[in-house]
């Protein structure tokens, strides 16, 4: 069985707001490629050695599984290339990966992708939703570009040690950080659970030491909180900032309570939601859907497979949906269930367009494969690939107020898409006032493909 993961590497688009510290737990479930299995033989394919074995793994996936989005993929090609690879000689694994990378270069798929085993162990913790570590969450200072604290999560061993936000990490065991990025201090402060990391603080012109032990931490993909407007309408704001393994815990959690807090309606938060797993998506639409097709999958061989609602969604109060470029995958697909069964409005920018599906591979040794294996349709039959979906009521950020909105901004009155969302979910909820009722029986089975 594989991992199926529907993240994108936005680049530019994505705005990485912060940057969680520690060291994964949760282990990829990876299904290895058998070599030669009822695949074309070569005169040189007598593969021997490690890294050959490493080479025709990839090859084999790709050949067996792979699902062309770019048109570069050639049957007569691909066998060529791995004669030609097999017969070479490589004296060590670094030679092997660079030899499959150039491989899958030739693809032209930037989500078809090779990880080295200490990239692959990265990954897995992206998508784990738990880590070993301290429990920070850092950000580079703007006009500085020192390593700032953005805040402790609470209840870990930062939090417990006193280190506040905006506190500036000048040291990790000794060694300065100046000139240091986000990526080479995670690596420094990362670590088996257990073990000893000091950090050297700046506080207010102060330099504090604070020794911290690394423990497990579970990373809550969701926050949420309870909004009364001037006229005393209470709005569920709930923030989805990723698809991990405890997403729809969370999302679960943060609706039950906010129903008992007695919302009106909701407005969830998907801005720049680069995405994660598949089932993690699925399991959050159906807790807003009591009805209706959520999502359909296509591989090279034309088979489609539909995830459906359960009639078990925990909520039949409006939504509206926001939205933007750096919304992807996994987020496209919640939304796109939410319009196109007619559940909740959408506001804010046009998502990504990122319509494909990877499935996550582990190799014999350590490293790992991420390749595009189906594309997926919104319930109406749309591919949103390099296409995007568009919200039902445009709103935009001016350059101005991306540039000085913080993460406490967000779902405020500073944060005037949520407003545009706001005033969107009040129109809704007002309907309801006047009697018109919103059924969740009513969702569009009709629209199947």
């Amino acid at each position: 069985m594989s991992l199926f993961r529907i993240t994108s590497s936005i680049g530019r688009k994505r705005a990485p707001w912060l940057i969680i510290l520690g060291v994964g737990g949760v282990s990829t479930a990876v299904a290895l490629a058998s070599p030669g299995l009822g695949l074309p033989s070569s005169s040189s394919s007598a593969i021997t050695d490690s890294p050959k074995e490493v080479i025709d793994q990839v090859w084999q996936i790709v050949y067996r599984d792979y699902l062309d989005s770019t048109g570069k993929y050639n049957i007569e090609n691909w066998q060529q290339l791995r004669r030609d690879l097999l017969a070479k000689s490589y004296s060590a694994p670094s030679e092997a990966h660079e030899a499959i990378r150039g491989m899958l270069a030739s693809l032209d798929d930037p989500y078809t992708r090779f990880l080295d085993p200490k990239e692959f162990k990265e990954m897995r913790i992206d998508t784990s939703g738990e880590l070993t570590g301290v429990g920070i969450q850092l950000s580079l200072k703007k006009d500085t570009k020192e390593l700032l604290v953005v805040s402790p999560i609470e209840g870990t061993p930062a939090s417990r040690a006193g280190i506040l936000p905006k506190d500036v990490i000048i040291s990790i065991d000794g060694k300065s950080t100046k000139g240091m990025s986000t990526q080479d201090a995670v690596k420094l402060i990362r670590g088996k659970e257990g073990t000893k990391v000091t950090l050297g603080l700046r506080r207010k012109g102060n330099i504090i030491e604070a020794p911290l032990i690394r423990a497990r931490i579970e990373i809550h993909a969701v926050d949420s909180q309870l909004n009364t407007t001037k006229d005393g309408i209470n709005i569920g704001y709930i923030r989805l900032k990723q698809f991990n393994a405890y997403a729809a815990k969370d999302m679960r959690t943060a609706i039950k309570r906010l129903e008992n807090d007695g919302a009106d309606g909701y407005v969830l938060d998907l801005r720049s939601n680069p995405g994660g797993l598949l089932d993690a998506s699925v399991d959050i639409a159906r807790q807003w859907l009591d009805e209706g097709i959520i999502v359909s999958t296509k591989t090279r061989d034309g088979i489609k497979d539909f995830r459906r609602a359960t009639g078990k969604a925990l909520t039949t109060r409006p939504v509206v949906v926001l939205v933007n470029e750096g919304s992807a995958s996994a987020s496209e697909i919640l939304s796109g269930a939410l319009q196109d069964n007619d559940r909740g409005l959408l506001v804010g920018q046009k998502t990504f367009g990122k319509g494909l599906v990877q499935s996550v591979r582990g190799l014999s040794d350590g490293s790992g494969l991420t390749v595009t294996i189906a594309k997926y349709l919104t319930p109406n039959g749309i591919d949103i690939h390099n296409n995007g979906i568009k919200p039902d009521i445009k709103a935009v950020m001016t350059a101005d107020e991306i540039k000085n909105i913080t993460l406490e901004d967000l779902g405020s009155e500073k944060d005037s898409q949520y407003k545009v969302a706001e005033t969107t979910l009040i129109k809704s909820i007002n309907k309801i006032d006047n009697g018109d009722v919103y059924n969740p029986k009513s969702a569009n089975l009709h629209s199947a493909i």
